[in-house]
């Protein structure tokens, strides 16, 4: 059986996915690219006597690569071997598609154009002649409509007979004094025995004249860099004077602008009536009514998250309680059987519980994604992020950052330009998270009168959210002087859309969640277990089961089991550890518990309610319980408790987040400043707080 390793690409929101899930009907497997954090989707379909492997690359805009996503795609199309590439584009907008299918073309690989959601074209009274812009591109051309699975079928029996072809007719021509310098420079690169093939010669001297530092790479090594990168000089020299240019790329960007639009002018018969997306658009990013309307979706999203997200966390917090205590009594006594039950479950069950608030926001997300809300968002938001120096796409990283810091560092990749996403991230940290919720909202019940607990939490949120858009600012102008980079963003028509798409996204979703929280707090969980649980002090345990043994009532033996267990984690590691630090802490009021229950918040935000819930004697407790309360109340003050929220709102996220943006920024000197900023900052906003309380008599 022959085997054909074809590869997809295309822009971002050309429906891709939608085209893979049509032909892969449930066969897709979902992992990451060697060595990336990049989702790779790839399928194996078999058809005659062909085994067909199609690859899913990340979406790109052009060879240019800005994003992670967009070096994945592009060092996956330079260094790989594969077969054939099907160019997927969009049928709305194709003149703008056809400028990256022109770069593919200079690859001379055997390709295939797929134009997509069609259907939309000919409902508004348009068409594309396929024949006719197969003819002109050199390549095979089909029509399709993920959506309604037409054309579809044919990308298999099309990808088998371009592979079987012997020849590829893809070769774009330029302007003659261009094709003059590519010819000379081209020359040159053959005289190298590294290249001898004509087709990547000229493919590289293209991409040497747009100044491609990918490309400048390969070359440098070769023996004759030294003849080819003087005449390399010339030739830009000669161009730029010929065509009066500052840039050779600005001519390329040219030359490919004008033929994709002569192409689209002989091949397409443009809409002739207003769109639906042309009507909608009219109300959705109206100078007036838009932004009440997006706050509204917003508000919606938020309500849904936390609303519904919140029924079934009491039934899945139940389901781990009621597996622990399964696995405790069929489990042999003694430290396996700790560490399993009292370590680990309990601790994945904390983050598992929080799944759906999580699931739904991803949901509402990915909806407002697939329709094609989500760039008139960014677009209605640019002028007023402006003003904090963050670009109108970075809204779409912070509105994830109040579900989860993991999926919002993410996000920013969205953000092409450098300075713009390393400032969004910098401040991502400041959307409070709803793993920070049950520790609000324990000291709310605590510390607040209980007519006003939502508000106090709703000021919270807001002003997490006006600290990062300061702190940004601050950012922009003494670190990342200049202004964002200026809005372009493609604003796609209106869709309905794929159930099956959305299900799908969902799903790969929720894997990679369950899969990164559950390695990693396992881990977390097994090394706070240790800490919190030597060195045993045999001496005290015997003391206190005397004492236990003897003792009158249920309600003494529990209360002398909870101050065994209070006394020995004081004289644990951890315990050990948090008198060590609590001269850090003790200008902001905290006694050595509260300094411990802050640094274990650095694993999870949820585990600061837990490690109190120990360290003040109150055994297994939420942030409902109240005698937990009520110790809370004896044991704090006002404003200690108010530093303690502060501390909480500002300092680093948990560690899956900050080792989520070691990932994203490899720079040592970022991921110093913001291991360090949030940090330092957290505790001078605490102090001051604190202080002013005391001056103002509380």
């Amino acid at each position: 059986m022959k085997k054909i390793k074809a590869v997809m690409v295309g822009q971002p929101n050309v429906g891709k996915s939608s085209i893979i899930n049509a032909i892969s009907n449930a066969r897709l497997h979902v992992g990451n690219f060697a060595g990336v954090t990049v989702e790779k989707k790839e399928v194996e379909i078999t058809k005659n006597e062909y085994e067909l492997d199609i690859v899913d690359l990340p979406g790109i805009y052009s060879l240019h690569a800005y994003t992670p996503e967009e070096h994945v795609t592009k060092k996956y199309l330079l260094q790989e071997e594969y077969d054939v590439i099907i160019n997927v584009v969009d049928a709305n907008v194709l003149q703008r598609n056809l400028i990256f299918t022109l770069q593919l073309l200079d690859m001379q690989k055997k390709m295939i154009l797929v134009v997509n959601m069609i259907d939309e074209v000919e409902e508004k009274g348009g068409s594309i002649d396929a024949q006719k812009l197969s003819e002109l591109l050199g390549i095979p051309v089909i029509l399709t409509s993920a959506k309604q699975k037409r054309g579809v079928e044919e990308i298999p029996d099309k990808l088998i007979e371009i592979y079987e072809s012997t020849r590829c007719d893809c070769k774009i021509y330029y302007n003659e004094k261009i094709e003059e310098e590519i010819e000379k420079l081209s020359t040159i690169l053959l005289k190298s025995p590294h290249i001898q093939d004509s087709k990547i010669a000229r493919f590289y001297t293209i991409r040497l004249l747009e100044k491609d530092e990918d490309v400048y790479k390969i070359i440098h090594d070769l023996p004759i860099f030294l003849e080819l990168h003087e005449a390399l000089g010339e030739s830009m020299k000669r161009l730029e004077l010929e065509f009066d240019i500052d840039d050779v790329r600005d001519l390329f960007a040219q030359e490919r602008n004008a033929l994709a639009k002569s192409i689209v002018m002989q091949v397409m018969q443009l809409p002739r009536k207003e769109s639906l997306t042309d009507k909608i658009d009219k109300i959705l990013i109206h100078p007036i009514f838009g932004l009440p309307i997006f706050l509204f979706f917003m508000w919606a999203l938020f309500q849904l998250t936390f609303e519904i997200g919140s029924i079934p966390m009491d039934y899945i917090d139940q389901t781990v309680s009621n597996f622990a205590d399964w696995l405790k009594g069929i489990l042999p006594p003694g430290d396996l059987n700790s560490v399993i039950t009292d370590g680990v479950i309990p601790a994945v069950g904390a983050i598992i519980m929080f799944l759906p608030n999580i699931l739904i926001l991803f949901l509402g997300i990915n909806l407002l994604e697939q329709t094609g809300y989500m760039s008139r968002a960014a677009f209605l938001l640019d002028g007023f992020l402006k003003k904090f120096g963050l670009q109108g796409k970075a809204f779409i990283p912070l509105v994830s950052g109040f579900g989860c810091t993991v999926p919002a560092y993410m996000a920013a990749r969205t953000l092409k330009n450098p300075k713009d996403r390393l400032i969004t991230m910098l401040i991502l940290g400041f959307m409070n998270c709803s793993a920070r919720l049950p520790v609000y909202v324990l000291f709310i019940a605590a510390f607040f009168p209980t007519h006003s607990a939502g508000n106090v939490l709703f000021a919270i949120y807001i002003l997490g959210a006006i600290l990062g858009l300061i702190v940004a600012k601050i950012l922009r102008i003494v670190l990342f002087k200049g202004e964002p980079e200026p809005f372009v963003m493609e604003m796609p028509p209106y869709r309905f859309p794929s159930l099956k798409a959305l299900a799908m996204e969902l799903w790969i979703k929720t894997k990679l969640f369950i899969k990164k929280a559950g390695t990693f707090i396992a881990g977390t969980a097994m090394i706070i277990w240790f800490l919190s649980s030597y060195p045993v002090d045999q001496k005290l345990i015997h003391i206190y089961e005397q004492k236990i043994e003897f003792a009158k009532s249920e309600q003494e033996k529990t209360k002398l089991q909870n101050e065994l267990a209070a006394k020995s984690l004081e004289n644990s590691y951890l315990g050990q550890f948090g008198k060590a630090i609590e001269p850090i802490f003790a200008p902001l009021g905290f006694d050595w518990r509260m300094s411990v229950a802050t640094i274990s918040g650095l694993a999870a935000k949820e585990v600061v309610v837990s490690t109190l819930a120990t360290l003040y004697a109150v055994g297994e407790a939420d942030e409902n319980n109240s005698t937990f309360i009520q110790k809370l109340r004896e044991n704090i003050d006002f404003k200690a408790a108010i530093a303690l929220i502060i501390i909480i709102m500002i300092y680093s996220p948990c560690v899956a987040a900050m080792s989520t943006f070691y990932a994203e920024v490899p720079q040592w000197a970022w991921r110093t400043f913001y291991t360090i900023y949030p940090n330092v900052l957290a505790w001078i906003m605490a102090f001051l707080a604190y202080n002013i309380l005391s001056v103002a008599g509380f």
